[in-house]
């Protein structure tokens, strides 16, 4: 019992491990960072939409080596040690390790698009709302950007169309849609988890069959090719159904893209891939 840890450990291959203590490091780093200096890494090193003030080119990489929180890195790590060691062994350090920012990157690549289509319908009914503000127009902004409306935004909403004409209720609107779209243009994107997402289709390819068994379901064991799949298209309805949402789905959805066309590129280009 005393040797499982030690053997635990010294069971990950190199590029594994060496992405984990990374991960870690940098993730503890932002807490000591943010509580000794009032730094917050992860607004300087996470990923923001390249139209925003706050983007830097370099975030495209170092994005995907910060996290939000403690759960945050915890599921993405676990999630990476589970079956990015089997796929190192089977591909060896340096095709894992092309793989896993292969895949990140793409990740990042379809979230920034799936941004720039939201932002720019964003911008573009802040900039008809400030020409022309009125209540109708603000609720149906609130209900396109928002979804649904606060109990403030719909009490604001009844009391404007009561006193259309009052013009501190128009002000008082404009500086709302300028706030939220200053607040999405400077979202702030982190985490692994477009690679982790990657590196899980990558399993669910190479091994179909292999049966997981779920944290939460662990009396019914499911073949790895059904979760892959359950996965994508559940990151798929939550990202058409939850614009704004605060996780990148279409993040999860591009390194699972991104990692399915790498690996049927290789296996085109080289009969003995595996």
């Amino acid at each position: 019992m005393n040797g499982t840890g030690p053997r635990l450990f010294a069971n990950i291959p190199p590029v594994l491990k060496n992405l984990l203590i990374i991960n870690i490091l940098m993730f503890i780093g932002t807490m000591v960072v943010q509580g000794t200096m009032q730094v917050d890494l992860n607004k300087i090193l996470g990923l923001h939409y390249f139209k925003s003030e706050l983007f830097r080119p370099y975030q495209i990489v170092t994005h995907m080596f910060m996290h939000a929180n403690l759960t945050h890195i915890f599921l993405n790590m676990f999630m990476l040690w589970m079956f990015g060691r089997v796929l190192e062994q089977v591909w060896g350090g340096k095709r894992f390790l092309f793989y896993y920012f292969f895949t990140g990157l793409g990740a990042a690549a379809l979230h920034m698009l799936v941004m720039h289509i939201e932002l720019s319908s964003l911008v573009r009914d802040a900039t008809a709302f400030g020409n022309t503000p009125s209540p109708d127009l603000f609720a149906a902004f609130i209900k396109d950007h928002l979804g649904r409306s606060s109990p403030q935004l719909y009490d604001f909403i009844q009391a404007w169309l009561t006193e259309p004409g009052n013009p501190s209720y128009s002000r008082e609107a404009l500086s709302f849609v300028d706030k939220l779209v200053q607040q999405k243009l400077n979202i702030t994107t982190v985490g692994a988890s477009g690679a982790v997402y990657g590196v899980l289709l990558a399993f669910g390819v190479i091994f179909p069959n292999m049966p997981l068994v779920l944290i939460f379901f662990p009396f019914f064991p499911i073949k790895a090719k059904y979760m892959v799949m359950a996965m994508g298209v559940l990151e798929l309805v939550h990202g058409l159904s939850m614009p704004g949402s605060n996780v990148a789905h279409f993040a999860h959805l591009g390194g699972m893209i991104f990692g399915f066309i790498l690996i049927k590129y290789w296996n085109t280009s080289r009969k003995d891939f595996y």
